[in-house]
């Protein structure tokens, strides 16, 4: 997958060269040999101009980590993981019932006044989407002469003057943010797909950059008085509906670009029930938490992590370096034996080969770290025309992966960027840990034995370069964009409202009234349930931030045990559910977004 049609053709000129210059490779070995040109003194072919491609040492480091993978065997441990394309229409139900949308196409389903909120709060764009879907569906039953209840999807979504506005409004905002900077500049304010429709629209050309690990474009976002919400910051609750808008969102995206994405659907494979490697992460999770509560990354994992870095980052080759194969086997069979009892020798460990466990542990799980459902996804990130926009869709493929997927990626991502901060000394570049990654994440049981030659160097690119991404922008790409985040706040609005009959939520609204007078008076009332002091008032002014208010209850409050670090002041009620507030946002921002918040101060675990 390549980011323009100029990266293509490039890379279509550079598998050319490359099937001349390189020789057939063994599927028995699958060893590549890099030969020169015959009857020329020239390498097979240049370091590639395109921002996609990789040059020719990167090429062989990433084949050789292939037959690496390939002489370990790990594949025939398990069963290959069987993928299916979805039917024609099965894939459109299955989105739609995904985005909280099954009433659409089936009367009966539970969730039809909720659907008609969500459904209020989409974009043009977005709305756009769904569309599609109901269309695709309604022609695909008749076709099969099924009897269905799908409505006219004219009917469910007339414009209305009010999203009009909203239109132009998008197009606004947008155009606000042109000039010398305005690719660099990620506004989160504006739906992705609106934005990538009016880039359309208005039919600008990039060029297609050299893209050296320095080279990457610094991408900004603006400051926001109500601050920036990560991952992991909100309810469970809250969080369920932005994944449905974030699916409605990212195919949106895709769709205004005029990118096809067929989801894969996995059949049901024998796996292991318990154990360290060849087992899924719910699993692994699941036996994890019986010994650590809360354990959100698998400890095998963290433990592996650990001792890398414990023996020092500074090790030339360290990811790349393969440990001895016979030995990794070993270890890999006594850590299954001692890892729980807490009786594995961590000490004899040596380090290349708790790097190759590392890797082996990711081949290894059942189903694909980025999920069978949106591997392909991941994969076409590359065609969208502009580094914003993939990344834009990469931060939305990752709100819709499963949280312990989520999060095991994000600590394999962070552990990776502290590695190539010590580039000087093990000569690992950003470069160089996504071509030897990239075959670990992306090769996954199943797939890996599908494709053909050609599609490996094509996938070599493609693959490496969104790992480049996910390492270099992880900072940016695990938060919530604010557009999601208000489209949330009117959601939980629109239900609220529709709650207001029941007497428990009208005395609710009584004691939020009475807490709004007295913010309007001048203070906020702060609620410390967990602590000593269970409440405090504050005066609210301009400058008064999330950090004053924890400073002042930290010094009333001398006998606390809990570090700085491990409280967060809460928006809590309104219009959100639950939402941990960044240090740097102003109270009253937030008050003002959302009138109704209760202030509650506690505990993190991190």
């Amino acid at each position: 997958g390549s980011a323009s049609n100029g990266g293509k053709l490039v890379m279509i000129w550079c598998i050319s060269h490359l099937s001349l210059s390189l020789c057939s490779r063994s599927r028995r070995t699958g060893q590549y040999n890099v030969q020169r040109c015959k009857g020329s003194g020239k390498a097979p072919y240049q370091r590639c101009s395109s921002q996609d491609s990789l040059d020719e040492q990167a090429m062989v480091d990433y084949f050789k980590e292939v037959e690496i993978i390939q002489r370990s065997g790990d594949a025939e441990t398990q069963e290959d993981l069987q993928l299916k394309v979805a039917d024609e229409g099965e894939q459109e139900e299955a989105w739609l019932m995904e985005a909280g949308l099954a009433t659409l196409f089936d009367e009966s389903a539970s969730d039809g006044e909720d659907s008609i909120v969500l459904l209020s709060t989409l974009t043009r764009t977005q709305a756009a989407a769904v569309e599609r879907r109901v269309e695709t569906l309604k022609q695909t039953l008749r076709k099969r002469n099924k009897p269905y209840s799908v409505p006219d999807v004219r009917e469910i979504f007339k414009p209305s003057p009010a999203s009009q506005s909203k239109v132009r409004d998008a197009h606004k905002t947008t155009h606000q943010w042109g000039g010398a900077d305005a690719e660099t500049d990620i506004n989160l304010e504006v739906s992705f797909s609106e934005q990538a429709l009016i880039y359309k629209e208005g039919l600008k050309v990039t060029q297609p950059q050299n893209e050296a690990d320095d080279r990457l474009p610094d991408f900004r976002v603006s400051q926001d008085k109500t601050g920036q919400t990560r991952v992991g910051d909100l309810s469970a609750e809250d969080m369920k509906k932005v994944r449905r808008l974030v699916l409605i969102e990212m195919s949106a995206l895709f769709d205004t670009c005029g990118i096809e994405v067929k989801a894969h659907k996995a059949l049901k494979v024998k796996v292991r029930e318990s154990g360290l490697f060849g087992v899924s992460l719910s699993t692994l999770l699941e036996q994890d938490q019986r010994r650590i509560l809360g354990t959100k990354v698998p400890l095998i994992l963290q433990h592996l992590i650990s001792h890398i870095e414990e023996q020092g980052l500074d090790t030339e080759g360290v990811l790349r370096i393969p440990g001895a194969a016979t030995r990794v086997k070993a270890v890999c069979h006594e850590l299954e034996h001692k890892f729980y009892e807490g009786m594995f020798p961590w000490e004899s460990l040596k380090q290349h080969d708790a790097a190759s466990l590392l890797k082996l542990f990711i081949r290894e799980l059942p189903y694909p770290l980025l999920t069978v459902e949106y591997f392909n996804a991941f994969i076409s990130v590359l065609k969208l025309p502009t580094k914003k926009q993939q990344l834009q869709a990469l931060n939305l493929l990752l709100l819709l992966l499963p949280e312990p997927n989520r999060d095991t990626l994000k600590a394999l991502m962070e552990f990776f960027q502290r590695v190539t901060d010590h580039k000087d000394r093990n000569k690992m570049t950003l470069n160089n840990v996504a071509v030897v990654m990239a075959p670990n994440i992306f090769m996954c049981k199943g797939f890996r034995s599908k494709i053909s030659e050609q599609q490996e160097f094509a996938m070599a690119t493609g693959t490496a370069n969104i790992v480049r991404l996910l390492v270099r922008y992880q900072n940016l790409l695990w938060t919530i964009p604010k557009f999601v985040l208000n489209q949330v706040r009117k959601h939980n609005m629109e239900n609220q409202r529709k709650m207001n009959r029941d007497r428990a939520v009208k005395k609710l609204l009584k004691k939020m009234a009475y807490d709004r007078e007295r913010a309007e008076g001048g203070f906020i009332r702060v609620q410390a349930p967990q602590f000593s002091m269970v409440s405090m008032a504050i005066q609210l002014t301009e400058d008064l931030k999330a950090s004053d208010v924890l400073t002042r209850f930290l010094s009333q409050e001398r006998s606390l045990s809990v570090k700085r670090e491990d409280l967060c002041l809460y928006e809590m009620g309104g219009n959100i559910k639950e939402r941990c507030l960044d240090e740097e946002t102003y109270i009253k921002a937030v008050l003002e977004l959302n009138p109704s918040a209760e202030w509650v101060i506690k505990s993190v675990q991190h």
